[in-house]
């Protein structure tokens, strides 16, 4: 973060004086605070069928797939030039996190639900888009009625918007170009350390739970085309022998729900964030108990499956199986190994469906499938230095994702800075 601002000359302006507002706060003496409308026209609409369509997308405009617009839906939408400021005015108490106005830099036609901004005076146009990214963020989210909280070009006319002189505008709008472009390389980097580490995660766990622990060891074809070696003192067993089918029911409904995804395996729904298609009971649903294997019937080709590590309550549409000898697996090596690549490329290939949205991997499926595993004893000790090994990178991750956050922090402060006048950038 240092080379991102080590560069960076921290002054002040000689005075300042209060704005009137407090996102605002104060700015230079000499700027002035004028009403939006005044800066500002809502674009009256127009169409052209023969532009593309856009959308707005955190703070960028982009490109929507034409193809999957209606003709006459298209027919509706308003024209967006370059230069104008589109702003999604819907739903504002849904979602907190997206930016909603973006300048434009393309020519295309929206959805006639968006505000469309056109300048009606000479103005720096980057300069007012990092300003109604401020504007956006601190105060446009407070404003708007209805239980969907949705504004119109009448809530924002009469915000208050600072107004330096031009040559200050273009001074602050190439400044924070050239900053937020060197913070956004530097999360960039970032984050694709972390996809890295990320992917070393996998990889270990992958050879670990596939081969083992000794680079030496003697191996052996395991008679499964997909499976392909193992080590020779490995066993190899269908499903069938080594699990059965449960299919228990709650009587009431009341034990705790859990879900099944390829992201998070088990987990309980109230650690969730969607709340949509819960049902009012949940008598009849199936019952399962700590260390039982769940498979999502509708999305084991993706992975979805896990190891219960409690006793709750899943979809009837799930499949639930228990292992005849609790002594066999290592619950969470069971998870691993069956949520690896290999294994998950063996779902997708045998899952029944006419497309990928509709494959089902059935119990037969699973049951005839072939299983390579070590004794319980050399899985528990697989585990045991994979924990020490998540745990390390883990904390590499954390690391990277807390220096990402205070860049993130560092250049929502700088912008803010800027655009208000309390940093001298000229």
């Amino acid at each position: 973060m240092m080379e991102v601002v080590k560069d960076v000359k921290i002054e002040k302006y000689g005075e300042y004086k209060y704005s009137g507002e407090e996102w605002i706060d104060n700015i230079p003496v000499g700027w002035d605070i004028v009403k939006l409308k005044w800066v500002f026209q809502e674009k009256k609409k127009s169409t052209n069928v023969d532009l593309p369509c856009g959308s707005i997308s955190f703070g960028k405009v982009v490109y929507k797939d034409d193809e999957k617009i209606p003709e006459s839906t298209k027919k509706s939408y308003q024209v967006l030039s370059e230069g104008d400021y589109l702003l999604n005015p819907l739903n504002l108490n849904y979602d907190l996190k997206s930016l909603r106005i973006a300048l434009s830099d393309k020519n295309v036609v929206v959805s006639s639900g968006y505000i469309i901004l056109k300048p009606i005076v000479d103005i720096d146009r980057n300069y007012y888009k990092w300003l109604l990214h401020i504007y956006d963020v601190a105060f446009m989210k407070t404003l708007g009625s209805g239980v969907r909280q949705t504004i119109s070009f009448a809530h924002i006319k009469d915000s208050l918007l600072v107004w330096p002189p031009l040559k200050e505008q273009t001074a602050i709008a190439e400044f924070l170009d050239r900053k937020t472009a060197l913070i956004d390389q530097a999360i960039g980097i970032k984050e694709k350390q972390i996809e890295l580490l990320k992917e070393r995660r996998q990889i270990v766990i992958h050879r670990a739970v596939t081969s083992g622990l000794d680079p030496k060891v003697k191996m052996k074809d395991s008679g499964v085309e997909w499976i392909g070696e193992v080590p020779e003192h490995w066993e190899i067993k269908r499903g069938k022998y080594l699990f059965d089918e449960i299919d228990e029911r709650s009587e009431n409904g009341v034990e705790e729900l859990l879900s099944v995804s390829h992201m998070t395996g088990v987990t309980p729904r109230s650690e969730k964030t969607v709340s949509m298609f819960l049902a009012e009971d949940y008598s009849g649903s199936k019952l399962c108990k700590e260390g039982d294997l769940i498979y999502n019937i509708m999305w084991a080709w993706m992975g979805a499956l896990g190891v219960s590590d409690r006793t709750g309550i899943v979809s009837p549409s799930y499949s639930i199986y228990r292992q005849k000898n609790p002594n066999t697996f290592n619950s969470w090596y069971l998870e691993q190994l069956l949520r690896n690549k290999d294994y998950v490329a063996h779902y997708n290939r045998v899952s029944t469906g006419l497309h990928s949205s509709r494959l089902r991997f059935y119990s037969r499926m699973f049951f005839d499938m072939e299983i390579g595993f070590p004794s319980r004893e050399e899985q528990d000790k697989i585990i045991k230095y994979l924990k020490s090994i998540s745990i390390k990178i883990q904390k590499s991750i954390s690391l990277k994702e807390r220096e990402i956050e205070r860049l993130k922090e560092y250049k929502s402060t700088l912008i803010n800075s800027a655009v208000t006048g309390k940093i001298k950038v000229g």
